[in-house]
């Protein structure tokens, strides 16, 4: 294992932060894998790190291919996680949205660019991140449909589901776009957790990259052989809104059948107590994504539910 700096984080009263990547092997640059780029991404950064102790020990038992190289950066916002914020440096950038940088702008920025300059030459791209909406997924790989994606490729991390979605104009600035418009193959790796660790689907990631890379022929790893992945699009999802705001009582988890009709949650009033809405399931389906925050505002998603498996 060879420990790089891949960039620098000056500050004026307290030491510098370094980004660290841990390369494994040598030769062609097979697979880059990303952990953190929020501060608040504590199960991706986790994710990472059980990855890396791993590759260590694989390495040392010379199971890494000859002549394939693994690089893994398990944070890359340090800054954010020492003072306990989701965003980045005083403007409170968003380090999955400020690719593929600037030499010249923002540090958020710089530091992205710096980034994109050593993970860019990659055949593979995974990346460990959340959502913009707090709430638990099944366990996915999500794609963008940017003409260079491979769902094939994503079925072989073995997960239940590969998600596909057309990127929307602010998808431009992430990693997983600008990967694939590098000829990257770029994955997004969703658990069910990011502020908390979760030991059960953090194991379900560790074992779905290793899964990847074993099929791929850049590791030697006995693995199992993990879920027949069901390929869908966000237009298989139907959104389940809340009417009201209020306090959210969730009655439905993530992975769980719900039928036509039935309480999935309620909306409870915060001065009386008194229930202003009850959620009921608009289909047949399962609970791709649930909210879990104790607030929820009206009009704001409760639920996204797979609908047409079971129709």
């Amino acid at each position: 294992m060879f420990i790089k700096d891949l960039y620098t984080i000056r500050s004026t009263y307290r030491e510098d932060m370094k980004v660290r990547g841990y390369q494994f092997g040598k030769g062609e640059k097979s697979a880059c894998i990303v952990g953190s780029l929020r501060g608040d991404e504590i199960q991706q950064m986790y994710i990472c790190a059980r990855l890396v102790h791993i590759l260590k020990e694989l390495e040392s038992n010379g199971c890494i291919s000859a002549g394939r190289q693994i690089l893994v950066i398990p944070e890359v916002s340090a800054y954010a996680i020492n003072i306990g914020t989701r965003f980045f440096g005083v403007y409170d950038a968003d380090l999955n949205r400020s690719f593929p940088g600037s030499r010249y702008g923002e540090p958020a920025a710089r530091l992205a660019n710096a980034l994109m300059a050593e993970m860019g030459d990659y055949v593979y791209g995974i990346q460990f991140t959340s959502f913009y909406m707090k709430g638990e997924f099944v366990p996915h790989v999500r794609m963008m449909e940017t003409g260079y994606q491979n769902a094939s490729l994503a079925n072989l991390f073995g997960l239940p589901y590969v998600m596909v979605r057309k990127p929307a104009p602010i998808d431009t600035k992430t990693l997983n776009f600008n990967w694939q418009n590098e000829a990257t193959a770029a994955f997004s790796v969703y658990t069910n957790q990011n502020e908390q660790v979760d030991e059960k689907s953090a194991s379900q990631a560790v074992a779905a990259v290793l899964r990847f890379l074993t099929r791929m022929g850049i590791i030697r790893y006995e693995s199992h052989s993990g879920y027949i992945s069901h390929v869908l699009y966000e237009s298989d999802l139907s959104d389940v809104n809340a009417a009201s705001g209020g306090i959210f009582r969730g009655m439905a988890l993530a992975g769980q059948d719900v039928r036509y009709g039935n309480p999935i949650a309620q909306i409870i009033d915060p001065f009386d107590g008194s229930v202003k809405e009850t959620i009921k399931a608009p289909t047949d389906g399962i609970v791709f994504f649930a909210h879990t925050d104790s607030l929820i505002g009206e009009n704001d998603v409760a639920y996204r539910l797979i609908h047409r498996l079971h129709e």
